[in-house]
């Protein structure tokens, strides 16, 4: 057993199908019934588990095995086309959506086929059909009957949030936290609700959701490489209260004149990356990044299964069919030895570093690490050993079930990178493509927020999200505190909720002080301004932090005056504190979101806030059907019934 595995895994780490006979290439289009392109269709033939993934246009290239006989189209909300090789070349295929029942029935079957009698002996077959019917229609847990299995065959790792609460201005006069460009959370929910599940609390990171979107912010015109835009609103969850809006922007750089790269594609192809929504994506997302690449980057490519090797040498981006070609190669299989794919992509970026370049490794994977250096300790220690050495690290991760957000997410902070999750082919072209800049170039590093409140105008502050970027105030001024890193083009959000001074609630309560007396008000500190900025960020070649200053005294605007700006994010704020059931989010809920983000479109010429309302609808369609689901007689019948007076 131990010699077979071994050949598997050298044929994986040879870059090398496993399979027999020659192969041919199909090509062709998926469309819907209008004609329309059908991206993310997974494409395989016969019974084989690995395929390949539909580009954004619709578009496919596969080689297959010529004893193949069909060719297997399939995607979520579609019938599954079989379609005949025979002598062809190309196939062009239509694909019909389902109707409601007509998914029920696939989910039903496919739920049941997946709970073995082994495991839960005493689901009877029509409880079972209570559960596929539960989940398919969105219910968390993945089985609600006798018993109450909850999150059943679910490994995935969050670390745990807790909320930022209400400070005291006269007693932390000061906030202090690091800037986060991280999205992956926000892409991740989307996932769960695609499915038709709520995503657990801790996947739930506000400020990650909020800086998914971008904003109309002005290009830095001074010698710092963001500008600063600033923003104060009547609070629409909380009346009385502000909500105060504090963006970046980054300086955008056009792509030939970013420097170049020494780029080690890091790509997980152990056995848990064998569904369609990993490896066969991982490969599509690459394959756009390849399209991206200049005659001065550097590609070398690093997998790890049972062990780690190398695929692909440094090689040059006009070489884009050899790298292609690496890629396509790719199978999944044996256990995962992430430690050791680490340590060998560092020592391959290391043996080619470019002084005056863009060091970097790409590690795509579902996070779950098993095998040597996994612990968050071991990792951290590596990774910012590296970052030290001026090798930075981005990851992608993919999948789900046994999806790691927790490491993923220390690798990248620790890693002077950034952390993205693809849950499709449109994510990564937005990732890899869109944003390819503020992706893989640092333009500012170690970027910290400081902002100090001035207690004749403010009285208590609640900053929203950012729970695990806290710094502590001396921080800000000490070099040696890691912090985030900013890209070419990045912007990046911050909300706060203010409580105005002469408010009577919302200060958390501490007994007067023995040995001191509360501060006076000074006239400097009644003046008109509301609070302080402060940023500290170093050059992406390293020296002393630049300090920036910016005193806020604007005018407080009613929620209706704000910019699209500040109504749109406070939408996504409100989403995110409904998702995580938040004790802040006050009058927050479904249809206030929705209207917050329907009248804060903007031109929205990638459809994202679009999107950002369709899933705000789904989960309140989800909710509905948690508290209905939830009645005596649905637990009966397994047949979920509106309760009087509600609607749809």
């Amino acid at each position: 057993m131990k010699t077979r595995l071994s050949i598997i895994a050298i044929l994986i780490l040879s870059g090398l199908s496993i399979g027999s006979g020659s192969t041919q290439k199909l090509t062709g289009k998926v469309t819907d019934e209008g004609g329309k392109p059908l991206p993310g269709v997974f494409v395989n033939y016969d019974k084989t588990n690995t395929g390949i993934l539909t580009d954004i246009y619709g578009y496919y290239s596969i080689s297959i095995n010529e004893k193949a006989r069909f060719l297997v189209f399939s995607l979520k909300g579609f019938k599954t086309v079989k379609e005949e090789i025979g002598q062809r070349s190309v196939i062009n295929v239509r694909m019909k959506s389902l109707n409601l029942k007509e998914e029920m029935i696939i989910v039903e079957h496919e739920i049941i086929q997946e709970i073995s009698d082994d495991i839960l002996p005493s689901i009877s077959v029509s409880n079972r059909k209570t559960y596929s019917a539960y989940r398919m229609k969105g219910g968390v847990a993945a089985y609600n009957g006798p018993g109450r299995y909850n999150n059943y065959f679910n490994t995935e790792g969050y670390s745990t949030v807790h909320e930022n609460g209400y400070k005291s201005v006269l007693h932390n006069p000061l906030s202090t936290f690091s800037i986060d460009v991280d999205r992956a959370s926000y892409s991740n929910i989307r996932r769960f609700t695609n499915q038709g599940q709520k995503p657990p609390v801790d996947a739930v990171r506000i400020e990650e959701m909020i800086n998914y979107f971008n904003y109309d912010y002005l290009e830095p015109r001074n010698e710092h490489p963001f500008s600063v835009y600033t923003e104060l609103s009547e609070c629409p969850w909380h009346e009385g209260h502000y909500l105060m809006h504090i963006g970046l922007k980054g300086k955008e750089i056009d792509s030939e004149s970013l420097p170049p790269s020494n780029l080690v594609f890091l790509l997980d192809v152990s056995g848990s990356m064998n569904s369609p929504n990993k490896l066969p994506l991982l490969k599509s997302a690459f394959r756009l990044l390849v399209s991206k690449l200049r005659a001065e980057d550097r590609v070398s490519i690093v997998v790890y299964a049972g062990a780690a090797g190398v695929v692909l040498e440094p090689t040059p981006g006009t070489r884009k069919e050899e790298i292609l070609q690496a890629i396509e190669r790719l199978e999944a299989g044996g256990s995962t030895a992430g430690g050791q794919g680490l340590q060998l992509a560092y020592k391959i970026a290391a043996g080619n570093f470019m002084e005056d370049g863009n060091n970097r490794i790409i590690l795509a994977t579902d996070g779950d690490f098993n095998i040597g250096p996994s612990s968050n300790a071991e990792m951290e220690r590596l990774i910012e050993e590296k970052r030290d050495e001026g090798i930075y690290i981005t990851v992608l991760g993919f999948g789900m079930g046994n999806y790691k957000d927790d490491k993923m997410e220390i690798i990248a902070d620790k890693g002077n990178g950034n952390y993205a999750y693809i849950d499709n082919i449109l994510e990564a072209r937005k990732v890899l493509v869109s944003e390819f800049g503020a992706t893989l170039f640092t333009i500012a590093r170690d970027v910290k927020f400081q902002v100090e409140f001035n207690p004749a105008k403010i009285k208590s502050y609640r900053l929203i999200g950012y729970e695990n970027r806290l710094l502590n105030d001396e921080d800000f001024n000490d070099d040696r505190k890691d912090a985030g890193e900013m890209g070419a083009g990045h912007t990046v959000t911050t909300l706060y909720e203010l409580v105005p001074a002469g408010a009577a609630a919302h200060v958390p309560s501490i007994d007067p002080l023995k040995y001191q007396s509360e501060r006076e008000i000074t006239r400097k500190r009644a003046g008109e301004e509301f609070l302080t900025i402060k940023l500290r960020y170093k050059k992406p070649e390293g020296g002393n932090s630049i300090l920036m200053e910016i005193p806020f005294k604007q005018k407080v605007l009613a929620f209706e005056e704000a910019s699209d700006n500040l109504k749109f994010s406070a939408a996504v704020a409100g989403f995110g504190m409904i998702l995580r059931d938040s004790e802040y989010k006050g009058t927050a809920n479904f249809d206030s979101v929705t209207e917050m983000a329907r009248n804060a479109m903007g031109e929205d010429e990638e459809g994202y806030r679009a999107e950002f309302i369709r899933l705000v609808k789904t989960v309140r369609n989800i909710s509905l059907f948690e508290e209905v689901s939830g009645s005596e007689e649905a637990r009966q019948t397994g047949i979920p019934v509106l309760a009087p007076g509600k609607k749809k």
